[in-house]
This record gives C-alpha cells, sequence and structure tokens, in this order.
C-alpha cells in the first residue's frame, strides 16, 4: 500500500513537471518573436531600405520623397532606395507595397490620392486603405495655386466667382486628372463658392496650363511649384493659393479662405507607410525617426525650394489625418455626384 501510495505521487509529480516544463517551452516559443521584434527594431535599419514611391520619377511627389529619404538615410546611416512604380492612379504601386515583405525593409509612399482620394472615387482598387498598410508618419504638405490666364478679367476670387455665378455651367477649369489633390481643391471651391462650372481631367498639369494659357479654360487648380514659373513670366495670375494659412514662398497672394470661404483648406500632402503586418516595433522605431527628420532645420529649408512645408507628426497623428482626410474628400466626392470609375 505504502509503495502504492509513492508510485501514484512520484508520478503525479512527474506529470506536475512535465506540464510545467511544456508550459515553459511553449512560453519561451511564444516570446521568441516578440524578442526578436525588439531586437530587429533596435537595430532598424541595418541594411538599404527599399522604398516604392507609386508615381513616376521626376514628379512632385518623387522628387519630394528623395528629400526626406535622403535626410533619413543621414540619420540612419543606411541607404534608402527609390522604386518608381507609375500607373493606374498609384493602384499599381500601392498594390505592390501591399504584398511587399512584412520585415521594415520595404516602405511605400502614401498621398490625398491613393489614401484618402481612390477609395470613394474609384471602384477596383486592387487595395484597403484602412486595412492593407501600417502608416509611419506624415512627411509634408504642397499648396496648389488658383490661376487663369494674365489677361483674364478676374482680378480676385470675388471676380471669378461673380462671373461663374453670371453664367453657370459656361466656364471651363481643369486639374491633372481625376482624383488629383487640384481636382478635390476645384470641387470643393465649387461646393463652398456655390458655382456652376465644369471640369476638364488632364493627363498632368502641363497640358492644362498650355490650354489655360491658350484660352480653352478659365481656370485651373495646379500645385505651386508647376503654375509658379508661369506666374512669374506673366503668362497666369494667381488669384489664390489653397492652403489654409499664406504660404512664406508667395506672401503677397490671399488664400481661398480669407477670400470669404472660412474654412477651405486644400493641399497635396504625402506620408510613409509599411504593409501591414510590419513588426510594431519596428514600426514605431521608424515613425520616431521620421518624425525627428521632419522636424530638423535642414528637411525644412530642403523641401522649401520645392514649396512644401514638413508636417511632422506621430504614428497615431498619422492615422487620424488619413481618416479626416478620409470623410472630408468622401463627402465632397458626393455632394459633386461624382459617380465612381472603374
Amino acid at each position: 500500500m505504502i509503495q502504492q501510495k509513492f508510485t501514484r505521487a512520484l508520478r503525479h509529480r512527474q506529470g506536475l513537471a512535465s506540464f510545467v516544463a511544456a508550459g515553459a517551452v511553449a512560453l519561451a516559443t511564444a516570446l521568441v518573436p516578440c524578442v526578436s521584434n525588439a531586437a530587429d527594431a533596435a537595430t532598424w535599419p541595418d541594411r538599404p531600405v527599399t522604398v516604392i514611391v507609386p508615381s513616376a520619377a521626376g514628379g512632385g511627389a518623387d522628387v519630394l520623397t528623395r528629400v526626406v529619404v535622403n535626410h533619413l538615410a543621414r540619420a540612419t546611416h543606411q541607404s534608402f532606395v527609390v522604386e518608381n512604380r507609375p500607373g493606374a492612379g498609384g493602384s499599381i504601386g500601392m498594390g505592390q507595397i501591399k504584398r511587399a515583405a512584412h520585415d521594415g525593409y520595404t516602405l511605400g509612399y502614401g498621398n490625398l490620392n491613393t489614401l484618402a482620394v481612390n477609395p470613394s472615387l474609384f471602384n477596383n482598387i486592387p487595395y484597403d486603405a484602412a486595412k492593407d498598410y501600417a502608416f509611419i508618419g506624415p512627411m509634408f504638405t504642397l499648396p496648389n495655386l488658383l490661376v487663369v490666364r494674365a489677361d483674364a478679367p478676374y482680378k480676385t476670387v470675388g471676380d471669378l466667382v461673380a462671373a461663374a455665378q453670371a453664367k453657370p455651367g459656361k466656364m471651363f477649369w481643369a486639374a491633372a486628372g481625376l482624383g488629383s489633390s487640384g481636382h478635390m481643391a476645384g470641387e470643393l471651391f465649387k461646393r463652398m463658392a456655390d458655382i456652376n462650372t465644369s471640369f476638364v481631367p488632364y493627363n498632368g498639369d502641363p497640358a492644362s496650363l498650355t490650354d489655360l494659357v491658350g484660352g480653352q479654360l478659365d481656370y485651373t487648380f495646379t500645385n505651386a511649384p508647376i503654375a509658379w514659373p508661369l506666374v512669374q513670366s506673366g503668362k497666369l495670375r494667381a488669384l489664390a493659393i489653397t492652403s489654409s494659412t499664406r504660404a512664406p514662398a508667395f506672401p503677397a497672394i490671399p488664400t481661398i479662405d480669407e477670400s470669404g470661404y472660412k474654412g477651405y483648406d486644400n493641399g497635396a500632402w504625402g506620408g510613409l507607410i509599411f504593409p501591414a503586418g510590419t513588426p510594431k516595433a519596428i514600426v514605431d522605431r521608424a515613425s520616431t525617426i521620421l518624425e525627428e527628420v521632419m522636424k530638423s532645420d535642414a528637411v525644412k529649408e530642403d523641401l522649401a525650394k520645392a514649396f512644401a512645408t514638413p508636417t511632422p507628426g506621430t504614428q497615431p497623428d498619422f492615422v487620424r489625418f488619413v481618416a479626416a482626410e478620409q470623410k472630408k474628400w468622401a463627402d465632397v466626392i458626393a455632394a459633386a455626384h461624382i459617380e465612381k470609375q472603374n
């Protein structure tokens, strides 16, 4: 009897020990990814980082992104290599970012079009802006200019609005394609000014500005760096800037807000994203580094050369900003009765 009790007790202790050992192994196994992610984050980046820009080389998004990632390279002592993947309104590049490895060594550029406008404007984009990406942080904003021909009779925003109200449906305006920041600027302007004018989408700003100078259009909204040389040469007149405050580069140009349309605010913007599933520790480290870079005087000076303004912010700041922009432009698109494109 004593021997049997001893044997049962021994088996119980052995079973308990095995259970505890198994639990310890399971716990250790579960903790390995966490420890690995933390270690990876502490040394990130320790090899070159690929940056996918879903637009053509030489465009505003490409130029401004290269400015920022050059400063990231200096801050981290590592290479950031830009790859341009244009096409389909940014969807080709955004799809590649979505499908990239989740190891923190492929990040991408997301902006007003791809993250905020496309979800409400197109039916079949191959990504979900709210679910397929881990947001890192904001980088910059770039205002648009409302411009007319230099010999046009409109000297102010009020003059343009009065003319449009006097002949509803008879004036034509343009921007660089459906969903561009210029297109959204114009739709918001029409809504707030209560005017009926006809939008003509162009494949890029240069073509629309050529037709504006030639008299085929009445006004356009276009990125400031593109329109400004024509303003300086005397071919165009800038009636207003679309940012909420006057830009240091154009101190004499009033905002649309101060021209009588309170609350008006529009501009191209961009930030960095990872594919969803990238370890949070790496996302957090990348966000911290980016925010510090965007606060530096050096990046401010370099962006100012392209008329852009740095927008330092945290990862949660960027998440909230994009969500607000998605709602804002969804409302504008709905109010303008723009049908979803295929």
